[in-house]
């Protein structure tokens, strides 16, 4: 929640910052009867302009499931999920893909790129397939945020892990997402590259107030995010601002002990 308030006594009243996307008692259980999982379980949460939420927990959580179904891959059983003031639940199937492809981005842990594509071509596929044209500045400076420049030409069988990632996390800010869903979008890179890409993650946040939501097992890769949120069994159980490596690993040891 992201309340700004008056000195007490002032007389004025208290001004909220509206919220990029939030999930209201979202509630998501997968079978029936006997054999019913409830991966979500009365979740509530907001997620405010230019803030950086790592999602984290024990396997089995809830988080990927958090993830779907704040992006809309995934339909909540019971619950709402709002995309600034767009209730999700009302929308149909072609208007869902195309609030997806305009203003919500995503990156996995699978580049998902398309290997007969360029990496230029990769990054500006959503306007492709929206038919707009895209921003020849907007692209130079991300690609040159990411440090892909020059690598525009090239195919995805001729860059390193690395440089796909950066290359598919073009792609998901291309398009000036209102937010951005990655998912464990660290898990398949090198030490290094892992830190590159969460380095230019944390600069889009900061530079460009995007809001990002990243799914990760990683403390480390936690400690980059504004805020860490834990869920357990479906539920949000605990919320670490400014996170450390130190402070979320204390509160893993916890799960675990």
């Amino acid at each position: 929640m992201s309340i700004v308030a008056s000195e007490p006594g002032s007389g004025s009243e208290v001004a909220a910052v509206p919220p990029v996307a939030r999930i209201v008692d979202g509630v998501k259980v997968y079978g029936r009867g006997s054999t019913a999982v409830r991966a979500l379980d009365g979740i509530t949460a907001e997620f405010v302009r230019g803030e950086f939420t790592a999602v984290m927990g024990p396997s089995g959580s809830g988080k990927s499931t958090l993830l779907h179904c704040m992006a809309g891959l995934d339909t909540l059983t019971s619950g709402h999920v709002f995309l600034g003031d767009t209730d999700l639940r009302t929308l149909d199937d072609t208007t869902l893909t195309v609030l997806r492809r305009e203003r919500v981005g995503f990156v996995f842990q699978a580049f998902n790129l398309v290997p007969s594509l360029t990496a230029k071509e990769n990054i500006v596929l959503p306007y492709l397939l929206g038919g707009h044209r895209c921003d020849a500045g907007w692209l130079d400076e991300l690609c040159q945020g990411l440090g892909i420049a020059d690598r525009l030409s090239h195919f995805p069988s001729e860059l390193s892990g690395g440089q796909q990632q950066r290359v598919a996390t073009a792609r998901a800010l291309i398009t000036r997402p209102d937010l951005l869903f990655a998912d464990e979008p660290t898990g398949a890179l090198d030490s290094k590259s892992a830190t590159e890409l969460l380095v230019q993650i944390r600069q889009a946040v900061d530079s460009f107030s995007q809001t990002v939501v990243m799914v990760t097992h990683d403390p480390r890769a936690a400690s980059y995010a504004d805020r860490v949120l834990f869920l357990a069994d479906g539920s949000m159980v605990q919320e670490i601002p400014a996170p450390t490596t130190e402070r979320i690993l204390d509160v893993i040891r916890g799960f675990e002990g």
